[in-house]
């Protein structure tokens, strides 16, 4: 049997162990069951979407307001912050 070693965040760690436990399993047996369901379909076993914030597109225009911020272009505003409920 192969071991295989990574890091992970200790908050993390600790959470994933806590969920697994909470199901009856361990965190070891829970990777298991990711591998051979990925060896299985040969695809991620849910579905990973692109957070939207780190598109091309959204880098760009990140960088033109930074660039226009820094130029004096563009000036910061103070607003009330919005909150979704």
């Amino acid at each position: 049997m192969a071991q295989v070693n990574f890091r992970v965040e200790d908050n993390l760690k600790a959470k994933v162990e806590k969920v697994c436990g909470d199901m009856g399993m361990s965190m070891t047996t829970a990777i298991n069951i990711f591998l051979v369901k990925l060896a299985r379909e040969k695809r991620i076993p849910f579905e990973i979407t692109a957070d939207p914030f780190y598109s091309q597109e959204n880098i760009e225009v990140l960088k033109k307001r930074i660039a226009d911020l820094e130029s004096g272009k563009s000036t910061l505003k103070e607003h009330d912050l919005i909150e979704e409920s």
